[in-house]
């Protein structure tokens, strides 16, 4: 009994210094830092108006002074416009990074060698970006692209299959796997459900994934808050496989899903992945736990371009919270300025994707276009620098929502969110929710 006791005790000391050490592993940043301030303290500019940058490089939070400093500024994600190097003798430079003629964003990109060790930084700021609108057109048959889609799959059983997952399961909530039929006969999506013990009606939340080919886990900080929630995975693969099954999914027949059949606007791979989200609303809304009225949708990156397009293909959406959402204003680079991810008509994919009809194809699929349509009010959140999703694709799609909106801008943040931004959202989320909502019979 002794032993095991120790076992014990050595077991809960390597959880913990295990947990000590990833903490302190995300909290890693390099010794040297590049830091570079807009004068602005929003750093947002209007159209004409003159931005500067002050770059420092600190070592231990010190000024470095002396170092040869390498800089360059231009549109975000082309071509610098701009470049200089400068030695930073009082270990400070102010660099003047012109305007823009046109809303967007531009960079300012430092990088100093110390050492013999490269460090880089930048920022974006914007000019008029509450002014900036889609170079993506929107298609004539649109709507009714998308209603028949809809209506085809409306004709599909779902046949829903819920498997208890008893580890997941906890006093406040129940945990299921699901498997709903969707698209074709035999063809399906999956998702991971939490369902609140307590008799009562609930708001229910959907939960869209990010990209990648992954385990989508449950969404258990809303489920603790008092609503169904179900995070679903959009590639219709079972989300209880070991993990080696996805990473090897995600390098070799799903690598660049994103691209699949784009020449098709029948056969695009988000046709079947916009589908799947109503299908999933589809499923909620069955369930005798629903309360039939509150039912929102939730996701970041490629979850927050679903999030978007799953309320513009809804009305029982009556909140959404989108978290820099991709796909958006696709075509952006065409035009000389970013678009969204996936990047497919960036330089690099000019030469494959820049066709008739693929440029056709992203239209019926850009956020921009379903954003349009959105009725729900939202809350949409995303930072100046994020090098996945660029805010000069983002905004298109955000300035022609016509239902109430809120946009948090948490400017310094890449492509993650901050503490705050998660706090915020959810709360706003459960405002909209729960305020209606009967929990108890």
């Amino acid at each position: 009994m002794k032993g095991k006791r120790v076992v014990l005790v050595l077991l809960l000391l390597l959880i913990g210094f295990s947990n000590l050490c990833y903490s302190q592993k995300t909290n890693i940043k390099d010794y040297v830092r590049v830091e570079i301030t807009p004068n602005h303290d929003d750093w947002t500019y209007r159209v004409g108006e003159e931005a500067s940058f002050q770059i420092r490089v600190v070592r231990n939070n010190v000024p470095l002074k002396n170092v040869d400093l390498t800089y360059e500024i231009g549109p975000e994600k082309m071509t610098p416009t701009k470049k200089g190097k400068s030695k930073l003798e009082n270990g400070v430079l102010i660099v003047k990074g012109g305007t823009m003629k046109a809303p967007g964003f531009i960079t300012c990109t430092g990088k100093v060698t110390v050492d013999g060790i490269d460090y880089t930084n930048y920022v974006n700021v914007g000019f008029s970006p509450e002014q900036l609108q889609p170079t993506a057109q929107l298609p004539n048959d649109f709507l009714s692209f998308w209603e028949n889609t809809l209506s085809e799959t409306s004709k599909i059983d779902m046949q829903p299959l819920l498997t208890l997952l008893p580890e997941q399961c906890t006093p406040s909530y129940n945990v299921y796997h699901v498997r709903l039929q969707h698209y074709k006969k035999g063809s399906y999506i999956y998702g991971t459900l939490c369902v609140p013990t307590a008799p009562g009606k609930y708001p229910a939340v959907l939960r869209v994934p990010g990209a990648g080919v992954k385990k989508n886990p449950a969404e258990t900080v809303l489920a603790e808050k008092g609503m169904i929630t179900l995070s679903i995975g959009i590639h219709g693969i079972p989300l209880t496989l070991p993990n080696d099954v996805y990473g090897n999914l995600q390098n070799g027949v799903l690598n660049n899903y994103a691209f699949y059949h784009l020449d098709d606007k029948e056969n695009y791979y988000y046709r079947r992945v916009y589908t799947g989200c109503a299908r999933a609303l589809d499923f909620l809304t069955t369930l005798p736990q629903y309360d039939g009225e509150n039912l929102g949708v939730i996701g970041g990156s490629q979850g927050g371009a679903l999030a978007m397009v799953t309320a513009a293909l809804d009305d029982r959406v009556k909140a959404v919270v989108a978290y820099y959402p991709a796909l958006c204003d696709l075509t952006g680079y065409l035009h000389g300025r970013a678009g969204g991810w996936p990047g497919m008509f960036n330089e690099k994919n000019q030469k494959l994707n820049n066709k008739p009809e693929k440029v056709l194809t992203s239209h019926y699929y850009d956020v921009v276009n379903f954003a349009r349509f959105i009725k729900a009010p939202g809350y949409y959140s995303w930072g100046y620098n994020d090098p996945t999703c660029p805010p000069t694709s983002m905004y298109p799609a955000y300035n022609v929502i016509e239902a109430p909106k809120q946009l948090f801008v948490a400017h310094s943040t890449g492509h993650w969110r901050t503490k705050e931004q998660d706090a915020i959202t959810i709360n706003w989320l459960c405002e909209q929710l729960l305020k209606n909502s009967i929990v108890s019979e």
